[in-house]
């Protein structure tokens, strides 16, 4: 006999957080079907005698909350930290869009160099423009799954400790590794391993204890 239930589903943002949830409902045997929204924070499961602990076991299980209530928080959780290193990734592809195209306007333009601007300066400049590349390249992703005005909301309301402690990191490498705000070959990979590392495991315990997260 086929039941219904309602589960208040906390920490969804978009249409992708949704689709988790609804995957993670019907992933439980003997749940037939899941409508899930992130706007009503709600998920309408049908199913054939699950358990409500059961079910809300399952979506507490990959970062969102049920009822208020979340799953306790470990480090173990592979799963997330799968999840938590795509997010990281796209951060830096934005953030590197910026921050590399500053520093080389800085080192490759000459009108700009005879600026004069120090190395704070262009480092600061080249951060601000970092946050502001990735903020527009979560909104183009963003914006396959809800409308364009809907999708900058959300890119914007995204992490910026996230994004600062990545720009910091990537910034702070290369000043030591070349002395100022230049770009090699060799100084980009370190700038980018320092980037991913830095912010990572931040992006898992947001991830594993509040749902945040949009991909």
């Amino acid at each position: 006999m086929s039941e219904t239930v309602t589960l208040d589903v906390g920490g969804m943002t978009c249409d992708g957080c949704a689709g988790r949830v609804r995957n993670a409902l019907e992933g439980v045997t003997g749940v037939t079907s899941a409508e899930v929204s992130h706007e009503s924070g709600s998920a309408i499961v049908s199913h054939s005698g699950v358990s409500r602990d059961l079910m809300t076991g399952a979506v507490r299980a990959i970062g969102y909350t049920v009822d208020g209530q979340a799953e306790e928080f470990h480090w173990g959780d592979s799963s997330v930290w799968r999840q938590s290193a795509h997010n990281t990734k796209w951060c830096l592809v934005g953030c590197s869009i910026g921050d590399f195209g500053t520093i080389a306007a800085f080192q490759f333009i000459p009108y700009l160099d005879a600026l004069g601007w120090s190395t704070m300066s262009i480092m600061l400049l080249a951060m601000f423009n970092g946050i502001m590349t990735s903020i527009a390249l979560e909104t183009i992703i963003l914006s396959a799954q809800m409308a364009l005005k809907e999708a900058f909301r959300v890119a914007i309301g995204m992490s910026l400790i996230s994004m600062i402690s990545m720009e910091a990191a990537m910034n702070v490498v290369d000043v030591v590794l070349t002395g100022g705000a230049k770009l090699t070959l060799w100084v980009i990979v370190p700038m980018l391993v320092a980037g991913f590392l830095t912010p990572w495991p931040y992006n898992y315990w947001r991830l594993k204890k509040y749902g945040m997260a949009c991909h």
